[in-house]
């Protein structure tokens, strides 16, 4: 399993008025995750787009299981965690750094992505995204 790693600083505009980052953010988080994992296992979107194909997300599941502060230093790992025909699973996990890998994550989610082709349908996942994202 190749795994994708990133890491921010929760800014102040990112929290609801209880002083945690709003849940919605999470996904925004997630959203830059994936597309950073992408673009390092070879499909960057603008690659994905020139040629005239999509990748969407179709269903998002989310456990929320610690909260994050302002100044809390995040690690995003992101991970193929299945390929079908014509959609991949990923997975992500949110871990504050200063509590370490042997923490429970603040958050673990489970993303369905359909790869879409020229014509607007879905179309099976190309090979290289199994080989350079699965790897």
């Amino acid at each position: 399993m190749r795994t994708f790693d990133d890491t921010l600083r929760v800014r102040s505009y990112e929290l609801d008025a209880l002083g945690h980052v709003n849940h919605a953010v999470y996904l925004s988080y997630l959203e830059q995750a994936r597309y950073d994992a992408m673009e390092a296992g070879g499909f960057p979107h603008t690659e994905v787009l020139g040629r005239g194909w999509g990748i969407y997300v179709v269903r998002v599941e989310v456990d929320y299981k610690k909260q994050c502060f302002q100044g809390d230093v995040l690690r995003i790992r992101t991970w193929v965690d299945e390929f079908r025909k014509v959609s991949m699973v990923i997975r992500h996990e949110i871990r504050r750094e200063a509590e370490g890998e042997g923490a429970e994550p603040a958050l673990t989610a489970r993303v369905v992505l359909v790869w879409i082709g020229e014509n607007g349908r879905p179309m099976r996942v190309p090979e290289g995204a199994r080989a350079s994202l699965g790897g």
